[in-house]
């Protein structure tokens, strides 16, 4: 977990792909502790064809039963159909002019927040921000997207700078803003 923090977790991310695997990963983590995820995302990089959405929206049903007996990854039903789904919810927003990012990004008008606490025992498990991001994603036809698993996307994809000022990330990331 610590290579995770030290180099991925909040640093501003861009590309479709990628903010497509943060979002099914954040999905399967719900009710789960997220190395449980970390040590499975070679798994989830592998079944779901590197998180390209065009290749996951072609699952089948039968794909569907494929994953559900892959031990390489959390085998929920719900999580995996999900994810499936937004893959086709990616690719409306892309056949439609958009994308992913374009849409993530716009809930903080394209610019990081900076966390605006001093102690971690502060940090929300959702905001308004992250509650109205759950709520647009569902409109677009989006699953598994409630306002905590927003607000981890959008700290893990760094919409929201959330490492603690204390913490030798913060400054860095602060710096990509």
């Amino acid at each position: 977990m610590r290579a995770y923090h030290d180099e991925e977790w909040g640093v501003p991310l861009h590309d479709d792909a990628r903010l497509f695997e943060l979002l099914t990963l954040e999905g399967a983590q719900a009710g789960l502790s997220w190395l449980t995820i970390l040590k499975r995302r070679p798994g989830y990089v592998k079944a779901f064809k590197k998180f390209n959405p065009k290749s996951v929206a072609a699952f089948t049903s039968a794909d569907v039963e494929r994953l559900l007996a892959n031990v390489d990854i959390i085998r929920h039903r719900g999580k995996i159909e999900s994810t499936i789904n937004n893959a086709g919810a990616v690719l409306n927003l892309q056949k439609s002019g958009s994308s992913l990012d374009e849409l993530l990004w716009s809930f903080v008008n394209h610019k990081p927040l900076q966390r605006d606490w001093t102690r971690d025992s502060k940090v929300p498990a959702s905001t308004p921000v992250a509650a109205f991001m759950s709520k647009e994603l569902k409109k677009r036809g989006f699953r598994f997207v409630g306002p905590t698993t927003c607000y981890s996307l959008m700290q893990a994809a760094g919409l929201v700078n959330d490492h603690s000022p204390k913490c030798f990330r913060y400054a860095q990331v602060r710096k990509l803003s």
